[in-house]
């Protein structure tokens, strides 16, 4: 009995090293960053409505990477910072490769005057390529 207990221990060791080892190629080759072929259209939306820039606030988007926490609203502490033009509900981010993300953005809501931010987590699939729109849920301070 000691001798089959010891040989399903050392067989299930064995099956989660190789499972630990497959996750780890699958993050070796998904490093998330510049230089790829995904483009992300940010959509800010406060209750479900757009927040299109507006003179002197447009919608801006800070893009984090390799991670899906939240490092805080200090732009500093992003690695990709991008703003949207006047009178456009989005902002475009081009040639991002596979990996993890957080989105933050920030904007100005008009319908209530105040500032709105927020963000979400966002996994790019391996393989992935072309164009991907992201809603990205704001809301007031």
């Amino acid at each position: 009995m000691l001798h089959f207990k010891s040989t399903l221990l050392l067989s299930l060791g064995i099956i989660g090293l190789s499972f630990q080892s497959c996750n780890d190629e699958k993050e070796d080759n998904c490093i998330a960053g510049s230089g790829g072929g995904v483009n992300l259209v940010l959509f800010p939306q406060h209750h479900g409505e757009a927040i299109p820039g507006i003179a002197g606030y447009v919608d801006s988007a800070f893009i984090k990477f390799n991670t899906r926490e939240f490092p805080g609203d200090n732009p500093s502490k992003y690695d990709l910072v991008l703003s949207g033009d006047v009178g456009s509900d989005s902002v475009l981010i081009q040639g991002l490769k596979c990996g993890d993300y957080f989105l933050f953005m920030t904007g100005f809501d008009t319908s209530i005057a105040e500032r709105v931010k927020g963000g979400i987590p966002y996994t790019i699939a391996e393989g992935s390529s072309g164009t991907k729109n992201v809603v990205v849920p704001v809301t007031e301070n």
